[in-house]
């Protein structure tokens, strides 16, 4: 077709009657003028010409690019959509491929779509040979049903739920074998979420790792360490140990190092409890040095039985255990297991304490000055003691009051 003529009678109205109803007046603008815009300002321009910079030009990456992909990630395929291709499935119009299963059944499908949707599918039709125009292909060792909700996710992503808990297992075969990450991810979130339980956890650990789905692999294991006695009597426990005993030693070693974890952490619970309870008695020694407490205190204070209850929660505990130790006779270091636990606490004291010259805790100069004559090896066990101490209380916070039984 030839181009139109530029001056057409039909482009000159359409002009005049554009122009007729804005009133728009165009000038011609020479190329100069053109370039003195677009280039930058010089200093002899004038400075009431104020022309702003251009914006810069967007990069490759630009934000609007990458909101446009994710909208396109998110984006979801209308509903009549989904029902035309799987309408094309089940009606089999067209179609120029049977797939051959177990039972000797034929599932027609069409060649263009089974290779798009699988590359692995895509190499097997073009090797495959070709009768009245109509390819064959087989889909072997599992069941037909299973290969007949595999096509049908092929073309239109659909699938039952009822079928989908029948057939999982066998889908998350033939979505790994024919590399379809989509049905697999969906054959996973199934398993996790609604049909993973003591019975087969073991045959779906087998599978998971045969199919590359470390997550599920990772929750199979989880439930065998929480419930190794009922699971180890399962059916499937005792295939696996016949046919694969490493995976049985890997799976007891797990029980074991999930056992000995817990353990360990148990034990540094109480550890960080006695750390706690050791500061909250050098809280209390200093209360009751200093200030006094109900019937015990310094000299210099008078105290009245009926004085409200301490805030200190290690306080009642370590009056018994200071009323003990000014009151025994046997009040040596090493003698008294009471008396001995008091040395210890006021020595702790004074590892911790800044001002000795002012503090009232009895003894504390006498051991800043012991401090000096000690061996290295028991002046590091006391430095650990007092840090370890001091990173208790600092990891529960200031919140943490707990009574302490001291004597």
């Amino acid at each position: 077709m030839a181009s139109p003529d530029v001056d057409s009678p039909w482009l000159c109205a359409a002009n005049e009657s554009f122009g007729g109803c804005f009133n728009m007046q165009i000038e011609e603008i020479k190329s100069a003028n053109v370039l003195n815009v677009l280039e930058a300002p010089s200093s002899s321009m004038s400075d009431t010409c104020n022309i702003p910079k251009p914006p810069p030009y967007p990069n490759k990456t630009s934000k609007a690019a990458n909101n446009c992909k994710r909208i396109l990630e998110t984006c979801s395929v209308p509903r009549e959509i989904k029902d035309t291709w799987d309408r094309l499935f089940k009606e089999a119009y067209g179609v120029d491929v049977y797939i051959i299963t177990d039972s000797k059944s034929y599932i027609p499908a069409h060649c263009n779509v089974l290779s798009i949707s699988s590359p692995v599918l895509g190499n097997i039709l073009q090797r495959s040979k070709v009768k009245d125009g109509i390819r064959y292909i087989k889909i072997l060792g599992v069941p037909c049903e299973a290969v007949y909700m595999f096509i049908r996710f092929l073309y239109s992503s659909c699938y039952e739920e009822d079928e989908m808990k029948k057939f999982v297992l066998h889908l998350m075969v033939l979505s790994h074998s024919y590399s379809i990450p989509s049905l697999k991810r969906v054959c996973i979130d199934f398993l996790e979420q609604d049909y993973l339980t003591k019975e087969n956890v073991i045959d779906v650990l087998q599978l998971a790792r045969s199919c590359n789905a470390p997550r599920l692999s990772f929750i199979c294991v989880r439930m065998v360490v929480k419930d190794l006695k009922t699971i180890s009597s399962t059916e499937g426990w005792k295939v696996m140990k016949r046919a694969n005993p490493a995976l049985e030693q890997e799976l007891v070693e797990s029980v074991v190092e999930a056992d000995s974890r817990k353990q360990e952490r148990l034990r540094k619970i109480e550890e960080r409890k006695v750390y706690l309870q050791l500061y909250e008695a050098m809280e209390a020694l200093l209360h009751i040095c200093r200030d006094g407490c109900r019937t015990i205190g310094p000299s210099d204070k008078m105290l009245k039985g009926s004085q409200v209850p301490c805030n200190f929660p290690a306080c009642k505990g370590l009056e018994s255990l200071v009323r003990h130790f000014s009151n025994c006779k046997t009040r040596v270091p090493r003698g008294c297991v009471h008396c001995k636990r008091m040395w210890q606490l006021l020595e702790l004291h004074s590892r911790m304490c800044n001002d000795p010259d002012y503090c009232k805790v009895p003894l504390c100069r006498h051991f800043k000055e012991k401090m000096q004559q000690q061996t290295k090896k028991d002046e590091a066990k006391w430095k650990l003691l007092v840090s370890k101490v001091i990173a208790a209380k600092n990891a529960l916070g200031p919140f943490s009051a707990r009574p302490v039984d001291l004597f």
